[in-house]
């Protein structure tokens, strides 16, 4: 009744022939898949029903075989769709939400639309996440209302986010789930997820123990982080708007040189000009040929300043500062530098402002939207991991009319950065250890800062032990000296001797005198890069020695409660520039002379009676260089005979009053 009524006027014959190609095409889609569940999403749990909460779900859509087909299973790669949703079935409004999907299959996305991917390389798609699951948060849509507060609106209270992405090492009978699945805001709490066959759910309800900042904000509350953007819209109309960057520093010992910020356009901008930044590319064609130009057909793209997908965003240099065009702003044209509020606070914050123009559906004032997956990166600087933009309170400041009144951003968002510790072997800077009473120093760790696939040395031995005036050389010119001084004091050589630490910063701690009152230990900073650093500075935390530090003497040095113990050291002035490798005096047969600067550091025992300085204690554990933390030795300096007698002592100072002198001597 229903194909009669609904068909009226086509012929039978005519219908058939369409239910044949309809079902001859399902059968060949049937047989290109290998689907472990049905077509269509399961039906939802009677658990959702009971849920009053944040309702999470994950579905398998189901996989595919794809090139290249091999005979190892684990080798085997497939492609994967999926979909996860959340629902807002509680009473409390859901902001900036962010659930945690534990992949464990080497899954490689390769889109989600409804959010984006947190924790990503912030390279964009594919994006490695099978090692340790990844994070998703809510885009364009990133906070939930309530059922009460929109009569049911489900368009309101709930999201779904289409995954594809690629998988591997899994048996064609079985289906690749992931470890779990979570809601990962403040305040929730979220039991063990639930699964059956190829779906998961959880239901994570309000921490009742949670005790949020009671601050009346519209939008989120602002976050701490490490680094802070601030994006705001300042003017806003039909096509485009007007917006201001602000990056603040707020770690005491975070710091940024030459910093490149990039983020990602989702819905086709592009920036028509900048004040107090520039980007790399300025190269019309990406708009030209794509949706830009197909918009605005009369456009002069010439004069565009960027329609890249993914700008690269650099600070202007001091010269443009009073530039009318380019410059005027506040805290902004430093040369990219950034530096720590322990050091400088006016130049612990930078700002750039951007005109960006907007492609339809967007084409009205009120339709605005933050780019996202924001990325920076320095040259020998801490490594940052953003989150994703946050709506907050619009931005005030100070009415530019001197007036005591204030004015308020159209919208503003912000973006939080907190500081990594680097993984092994991808350190920027490293640490080397000696001692008065050994005659070897452990130098810095093989591969410490990385080492090419193809490098011919052994990438996982253990470093040669070296003579002190070892560390003065560049690596290529050491391993004369690392082979003759293992033959003279009877080291075993590998076959295949280590590889270097490649690591254009290397700093050497020393430990000098162990007397009853006190101790020294004497700091030497090697540049072994060309590019200078200006306004450097070094920090040593340690585990018991930190209240007996009494002076450094040829730096500047402060005291830091936080973090963790920390005695801070910059250059004095006239010694804040350490200067980059250069020619030896003989460039025919010396090797090159890395920049250096040298420093004693004096710690008393009074407040420190059990200290132990020779069996570990004298050492720091942890160092860092422009905010970037560095590689540490495994292994403590060995005494150079079984003890130490009194009688020991002169000899070992001797040789560390040489190894001064032969310092202080290539140091002039």
């Amino acid at each position: 009744m229903l194909i009669r009524s609904t068909c009226i006027g086509i012929p039978w014959r005519v219908l058939s022939c369409i239910a044949l190609v309809v079902f001859s095409c399902s059968i060949e889609i049937t047989k290109a898949q290998d689907y472990d569940s049905p077509d269509t999403p399961a039906a939802p749990p009677p658990e959702q029903g009971k849920c009053d909460g944040i309702f999470v779900t994950y579905n398998f859509m189901g996989r595919e075989k794809i090139y290249p087909l091999v005979k190892n299973t684990s080798a085997q790669a497939w492609s994967f769709k999926a979909m996860a949703t959340v629902l807002n079935a509680g009473a409390y409004e859901l902001k900036s939400w962010k659930i945690f999907i534990g992949f464990q299959h080497d899954e490689l996305l390769v889109s989600a639309d409804g959010a984006v991917v947190v924790n990503g390389d912030g390279d964009g798609f594919p994006i490695k996440v099978g090692k340790n699951g990844t994070l998703f948060a809510g885009f364009p849509q990133s906070d939930l209302e309530t059922a009460i507060d929109t009569a049911g609106d489900y368009t309101q209270m709930m999201v779904q986010v289409n995954i594809k992405g690629t998988l591997f090492g899994v048996k064609p009978s079985a289906t690749p789930m992931p470890k779990t699945i979570k809601l990962v805001n403040d305040g929730y709490k979220c039991p063990g997820a639930m699964r059956r066959g190829s779906y998961m759910h959880v239901c994570c309800k309000r921490d009742p123990k949670f005790k949020a900042k009671k601050i009346k904000t519209k939008f989120m509350p602002r976050q701490y982080g490490d680094l802070s953007f601030t994006y705001d819209i300042l003017q806003a109309f039909e096509n485009k708007y007007m917006a201001q960057v602000t990056i603040d520093n707020n770690h005491p010992l975070g710091r940024l040189d030459q910093w490149n910020l990039t983020w990602e356009w989702m819905r086709n901008e592009f920036i028509n000009n900048m004040k107090g930044a520039y980007t790399h590319r300025k190269d019309p064609s990406d708009c030209i040929y794509g949706a830009q130009g197909q918009y605005y057909q009369d456009f002069d793209f010439s004069t565009v300043m960027n329609c890249q997908k993914k700008p690269i965003i650099s600070d202007l240099p001091p010269d443009r500062e009073n530039d009318d065009k380019v410059g005027k702003l506040p805290y902004c044209c430093k040369n990219g530098t950034l530096l720590p509020n322990t050091m400088n606070g006016t130049k612990a914050r930078a700002i750039f402002q951007l005109e960006v123009f907007k492609l339809p559906p967007d084409m009205n004032r009120t339709a605005l939207y933050p780019p996202q997956n924001w990325k920076i990166e320095g040259v020998v600087n801490p490594t940052y991991k953003c989150g994703p933009p946050s709506r907050v309170d619009p931005t005030e400041f100070p009415d530019p009319s001197g007036l005591d009144a204030t004015t308020s951003a159209v919208a503003s968002w912000q973006v939080s950065c907190n500081i990594t510790h680097p993984k092994p072997k991808q350190a920027k800077c490293c640490v080397s250890f000696s001692a008065y009473y050994a005659d070897s120093v452990v130098p810095c760790n093989t591969c410490a800062c990385g080492c090419d696939d193809d490098a011919r040395c052994n990438q996982n031995a253990a470093p040669l032990p070296l003579p002190p005036d070892a560390l003065l050389v560049p690596f290529a010119n050491r391993t004369k000296k690392a082979v003759a001084w293992a033959h003279l004091k009877h080291h075993k050589l590998p076959a295949k001797l280590p590889c270097p630490d490649n690591c254009g910063v290397s700093i050497n701690w020393h430990l000098d005198t162990d007397y009853k009152t006190g101790w020294t230990a004497r700091i030497t900073l090697f540049n072994w890069d060309e590019i200078p650093f200006v306004d450097w500075f070094t920090a040593f935390q340690f585990k018991k020695a930190f209240p007996g530090y009494e002076k450094v003497y040829s730096f500047n040095g402060t005291k830091l409660t936080l973090p963790n113990n920390t005695i801070f050291m910059e250059g004095l002035p006239g010694l804040n520039y350490l200067v980059g490798e250069v020619n030896g005096t003989h460039p025919d047969r010396d090797p090159r002379v890395p920049g250096k600067q040298q420093s004693v550091i004096s710690f008393l025992k009074k407040d420190t009676p059990h200290i132990k300085v020779a069996q570990g204690d004298g050492f720091p554990s942890k160092v860092f260089f422009n905010g970037e933390e560095c590689a540490l030795p495994n292994k403590l300096p060995i005494r150079s005979g079984a003890t130490l007698s009194p009688s020991g002592v002169l000899p070992a100072i001797f040789l560390s009053a040489a190894t001064f002198l032969l310092l202080s001597g290539r140091l002039n």
